[in-house]
């Protein structure tokens, strides 16, 4: 960035690298602004200018003013600050790190669910073309592994929802495809034996103990009732901390990959109906660790009837999952189903609960709490995300 005057030709940016770079948001540069770390913006291409500031021609205090900003308009002012093709062709041949991708806002802060709603498929190659994010024509997953953007970008670009009139390509071969889809139905079918036979376990080993048989219903009910209770608190903590682990997550393709795999996918096309409910095999290993607590917490018939309990409130969530994206409802499943398109379309850190509001009430994750608006923008992009 050298201070010689220039042409008005000269004011002109020279041609992109032709390596594409990284993509970076706004917010990831912005925390670049000091010395021995300073990058600068220009024409939505980012250059790391730390190893120049001290030979700037103009001092080091002049390009360390501008550090983590957008320096496009002073770098092509004759008044200002003028600088000739060169600068902008040294900039390209040495200091490119990457370009500023598109920050479009397809959440709504204003969004408010009402009967008939449906959203508009996305013209996939407008999409493409505009946010440089993932080609919903191709194979999702390996876009994702192979992507090289932020993980800033990737955040502020998957809680955006786009919608397709088939389901999407995961991995493109028909033949794993079919491992990546699951129907609602496939739930109940799988899982109801499964709590039946835990709770028949547990009913079992009273009587093999010599508990009455009023006493062994009873204590086999209030086992079951507070494992449903449980399961609310499981269905709550799971989608906030393990699914929206937005903050925490590292910045690694390989962290990117799995997290679009357990939920981001599902805010990214959240109305593709064969990704909705959980596949078996994910359920399977999650509940893994719980139902181990269960038994090493409590004696075998009471884990049993606990788990039986949660398990019957997971096939009742993931199959009212489904019903709130897809079907007509009555009118208490009606309101959860607003709550849960505001949670997709309005804001997606809060609002966790999906088959009741209540624990969102006690933690304070409700829509209308106070100093919560937007915080995923702010998780993304280090700031409120701009809509159009």
């Amino acid at each position: 960035m050298d201070s010689s005057s220039t042409t008005a030709s000269s004011t002109r940016p020279s041609s992109a690298p032709s390596k594409r770079g990284r993509i970076y948001l706004r917010a990831d540069v912005a925390k670049h602004n000091k010395e021995g770390d300073c990058w600068v913006i220009c024409n939505d291409r980012i250059y790391d200018v730390s190893q120049f500031v001290d030979d700037h021609p103009g001092g080091d205090d002049l390009v360390l003013a501008w550090a983590g900003k957008d320096v496009t308009a002073v770098m092509q002012d004759p008044v200002e600050h003028s600088h000739s093709d060169s600068a902008f062709q040294l900039l390209d041949e040495s200091y490119f790190v990457g370009r500023v991708g598109a920050e479009e806002s397809i959440t709504d802060p204003s969004f408010e669910f009402r009967d008939g709603w449906s959203p508009e498929d996305t013209d996939n190659g407008k999409d493409w073309e505009k946010n440089q994010f993932l080609d919903l024509d191709r194979p999702l997953i390996m876009q994702v592994w192979r992507a090289n953007f932020s993980k800033a970008f990737y955040l502020q670009q998957v809680h955006q929802p786009r919608h397709l009139p088939r389901p999407a390509r995961l991995f493109g071969p028909a033949y794993l495809e079919v491992f990546t889809m699951t129907s609602w139905w496939v739930v109940p079918l799988i899982w109801l034996p499964i709590t039946a036979y835990i709770l028949r376990c547990s009913l079992v080993q009273q009587l093999d103990a010599g508990v009455s048989v009023p006493h062994t219903v009873a204590r086999t009910g209030l086992c079951f009732l507070f494992g449903n209770f449980v399961w609310t608190l499981l269905e709550y903590g799971m989608h906030r901390f393990l699914f929206h682990i937005d903050e925490y997550l590292p910045d690694h393709p390989a962290a990117l990959t799995l997290h679009f795999l357990l939920h981001g996918i599902h805010h990214y096309i959240p109305m593709d109906r064969l990704r909705l409910v959980m596949p078996p095999t994910l359920f399977a290993l999650l509940q893994h660790p719980f139902t181990r607590l269960a038994h090493n917490l409590f004696p075998n018939w009471m884990a049993n009837g606990i788990i039986a309990g949660s398990f019957a409130f997971y096939v009742a969530y993931d199959v009212m999952h489904y019903a709130l994206h897809h079907t007509k409802l009555p009118e208490y499943v009606k309101r959860q189903k607003s709550w849960h398109m505001e949670h997709h379309y309005k804001e997606p850190e809060l609002g966790f609960g999906v088959t009741s509001p209540f624990w969102d009430r006690v933690f304070g994750t409700t829509f209308a709490t106070p100093g919560k608006v937007q915080p995923a923008a702010a998780v993304a992009a280090g700031g409120a995300a701009k809509t159009q």
